[in-house]
């Protein structure tokens, strides 16, 4: 099924060339059928890259489903064309009185500062407490899941003695997880950050259980017991040159910066970089919209609740 999304967004013409079925919304408007509300609350300076990702992996499924964009009002973007986000984009404000089967929180370039010292932290966290009642199920990626994990159970990020940068193996510590219905034993995973979240904080906190971690990467993937709350620590969403262009950037711009673990084939940064995780990540998205989402979300969305 075909995900619906603005007849003008760039990652409209993207994903039909990839042969992804969208739908625009003239073409939804002529249907009668109750598609799947999924909010992105979009905190990547790539914002349209990152739409992009994110529809690619929403529309890879049986189901319809709808995406909303969401922009943090006390945050403006340096990156994307202030038109760009007015006609794509709500304010918290604008859909705070609507339920959605499903949210996405992005990945943001802020862990080297502390949560509260971020500029929007004050609104998200007003989101983040807003899900429980409006969301069936709220998906957190990266600096989100951290993020998620302190507001709403107190642990805290920790910084790593450098930066996690490439590619890395998971594995399933719980074999019958459902959000990992169908996996390989072993699983590869992007990873990009300075910060991460310890193993023994979160099994101190009973309300969550860990379901996949890495030797090299840690804690993967946790969530809360009904799924209403997932997070996940790693990048599936990302391209095939996502990395590689962080590595450039900074290569060229001096820093240090080490080759990404995993991604080029021997370590030379000369060919092009070997895509080892895009069926792990279409899988994911999958199991996370068929079991955390459809099945669990009520047929009439206002009945979304925080039971």
């Amino acid at each position: 099924m075909p995900i619906k999304i603005p007849n003008e967004l760039p990652a409209t013409k993207v994903l039909s060339d990839e042969n992804i079925f969208v739908i625009t919304e003239t073409r939804a408007l002529t249907q009668d059928i109750r598609p799947l509300q999924i909010l992105i609350v979009n905190l990547m300076p790539t914002k349209i890259v990152t739409e992009t990702q994110l529809a690619r992996l929403l529309g890879n499924t049986p189901l319809q489903v709808e995406m909303e964009l969401l922009m943090m009002s006390t945050h403006k973007s340096k990156n994307t064309s202030e038109e760009h986000m007015l006609a794509f984009y709500k304010t918290f404000d604008e859909i705070k009185d609507r339920n959605f089967d499903g949210m996405v929180i992005t990945g943001a370039p802020v862990e080297h500062m502390h949560f509260t010292e971020v500029e929007y932290w004050e609104e998200l966290c007003e989101i983040m407490e807003w899900s429980k009642t409006h969301v069936t199920s709220t998906l957190h990626i990266c600096w989100a899941s951290q993020a998620a994990l302190y507001y709403h159970y107190g642990i805290d990020k920790h910084d790593l003695d450098k930066k996690l940068f490439g590619v890395f193996p998971h594995t399933v510590v719980h074999k019958n997880a459902i959000l990992f219905r169908g996996f390989d034993d072993t699983f590869m995973v992007p990873h990009s950050r300075h910060t991460t979240v310890l193993e023994e904080d979160i099994e101190k906190v009973s309300a969550l259980k860990i379901l996949s971690t890495s030797k090299q990467a840690g804690v993967y993937a946790v969530m809360t017991d009904r799924g209403r709350q997932i997070f996940i620590t790693g990048h599936s969403e990302y391209d095939a040159d996502t990395l590689e262009k962080e590595y450039l950037r900074d290569k060229n711009a001096g820093l240090p910066i080490e080759i990404p673990v995993n991604y080029y084939p021997n370590d030379d940064d000369t060919q092009s970089p070997m895509v080892s995780w895009r069926s792990s990540a279409n899988l994911l998205y999958s199991n996370w919209l068929n079991y955390f989402v459809y099945q669990t979300t009520p047929y009439d969305i206002t009945a979304i609740s925080g039971d």
